[in-house]
């Protein structure tokens, strides 16, 4: 039962981030529920190649043949840093959108439109 709560975690989180995405209006929110599903995804991707007991395969002399999954940490790592410049990048957008109308609030950029 213990070994399943990173995966309970991974999947609230990426709940809460898509509840907040959907729910919220203003952009820098969903900027922040984005980031909360990247964090969900991470912690999937790490608990998925965890081993108990397990050591890191950069060990020549490792006292057990159980290694942890090097795979899923590079694409952890590689995910980090695609989610670091896709939220740079939209917080680049909000700053921009918020020069253009005013407002990071989405109804009242709607409202602007027409």
């Amino acid at each position: 039962m213990i070994e399943n709560v990173p995966f309970f975690c991974a999947g609230l989180l990426v709940i809460i981030g898509l509840v907040v995405i959907v729910t919220k209006k203003d952009l820098i929110k969903m900027v922040m529920g984005l980031a909360l599903v990247e964090a969900g995804v991470n912690l999937l991707l790490v608990a998925t190649g965890y081993i108990s007991g397990g050591v890191a395969p950069i060990f020549t002399n490792a006292p057990s043949t159980d290694m942890v999954m090097p795979t899923v940490q590079a694409m952890t790592l590689t995910n980090i840093v695609i989610g670091i410049a896709t939220t740079a990048l939209l917080l680049s957008f909000v700053l921009v959108i918020y020069k253009k109308y005013g407002t990071r609030d989405v109804t009242e950029m709607r409202r602007l439109k027409e």
